[in-house]
């Protein structure tokens, strides 16, 4: 029996179009790494040196945070728990930044996330990962678990603050990915990142976040900084439900970093749209089926599938689907039968995995055997 590619040309679903423009050019930063990643789309938009290994200085403190969110999820620590600040925990060196914690001190899990994401605190850091970990090692050891888990390819921990440490590298490709499950996986914690200031201890200090003063979409989301790193910034903006992610490393001041922050964020903004292409679990096409008990099978995507393109080139944008036939029974829901394939002005712009929408179980065997006659003559 031969086994058959079969290409169908797709129409897209109507969208507003654009006015046009095609100058996508991305900006030159002054930095040594950087990366604009639609969030929306789960598409990367400007990649300037994204997989280099990079020092994320105080960038580290994302996976201390998404640790301590996992933490409360499974229960290991809740929000209204006290944990016990250890003299380890402050026993840094001047110029570090910290919540200003005193050693033997029981303060909440919530006053500690705060000293961590908005105060960027390396006693809370580390009054988090013994805590939840037992010890800063085997703490570490889970951030470098959570990071193989999320696909950092070029990432390794070994310290939960963000301290100078050859083995404690990053990539902006990385740190977007990180940034991208903080969104997905806690909103509920998210907000914490647009927090501008608060106050512990009688002290109010200030996110370092400038983003949050500059840019009224701007909600996150951690800055950082060694001398030997320079200034880095993951910032985040959320306009009309359209989420961008930028990641920059080794700018030479504290303003540049949110200026050429804003300006990388600013241009995925102005010169791409992010459009919906299907919804979720929407039939895009339809399948015959062999040997099952259904004949037709509809297949589509698992999520809502959106696409981020410059802006007034969606007219250039075709889409064909390929799938493999002839396709047997069984087959189980979620199950990749093919690839929607998109070009864009002629050429490959993006490939999707089309999946079957319902599961087809086999046939009794008097269906199968007429089937198998009919494929004969086929």
């Amino acid at each position: 029996m031969k086994i058959l590619l079969l290409f169908i040309s797709l129409m897209l679903p109507a969208g507003s179009h654009a006015l046009a423009n095609t100058a996508t050019t991305p900006p030159i930063l002054a930095a040594k790494s950087y990366l604009l990643y639609d969030y929306t789309s789960n598409q990367v938009l400007v990649d300037q040196n994204g997989d280099a290994r990079m020092e994320p200085a105080s960038l580290t403190k994302l996976m201390t945070a998404y640790l301590a969110f996992d933490a409360i999820k499974h229960g290991t620590i809740s929000l209204e728990q006290k944990l016990s600040v250890s003299a380890a925990a402050v026993n840094f060196t001047n110029g570090e930044s910290r919540m200003l914690l005193k050693a033997g001190q029981l303060v909440s899990v919530d006053d500690l996330l705060h000293g961590l994401i908005v105060q960027s605190g390396n006693d809370a850091a580390i009054t988090l990962a013994v805590n939840i970990a037992g010890s800063v090692a085997g703490f570490v050891d889970m951030m470098n678990q959570e990071a193989k888990r999320l696909g950092m390819k070029n990432t390794h921990f070994s310290n939960p603050v963000g301290l100078s440490d050859t083995q404690n590298y990053s990539s902006a490709f990385d740190l977007a990915l990180l940034a991208a499950a903080i969104v997905r996986d806690y909103p509920q914690h998210y907000p914490l990142f647009s927090i501008r200031n608060y106050s512990f201890n009688n002290v109010t200090q200030s996110n370092r976040n400038r983003l949050l003063w500059l840019d009224p979409y701007a909600d996150g989301m951690k800055t950082g900084f060694t001398e030997s790193a320079g200034y880095c910034m993951v910032g985040s903006v959320n306009r009309n439900g359209r989420r961008l992610i930028s990641v920059l490393f080794g700018a030479d001041s504290d303003r540049l970093r949110a200026s050429e922050s804003q300006k990388l964020l600013n241009f995925g903004l102005e010169y791409f749209d992010t459009a919906r292409l299907y919804n979720k679990n929407q039939p895009v096409a339809t399948l015959r089926i062999w040997k099952g008990t259904e004949s037709h099978l509809p297949i589509g995507f698992r999520r809502e599938l959106f696409l981020t393109i410059p802006k007034g080139t969606r007219d250039q944008l075709k889409a064909t689907m390929e799938t493999r036939q002839p396709v047997f029974a069984p087959v189980s829901g979620g199950q990749q039968l093919g690839v929607l394939k998109l070009q864009l002005d002629g050429l490959p712009y993006a490939e999707f995995p089309l999946v079957a929408l319902e599961s087809v179980p086999l046939a009794n065997v008097f269906s199968r055997g007429w089937d198998s006659i009919r494929l004969f003559f086929q």
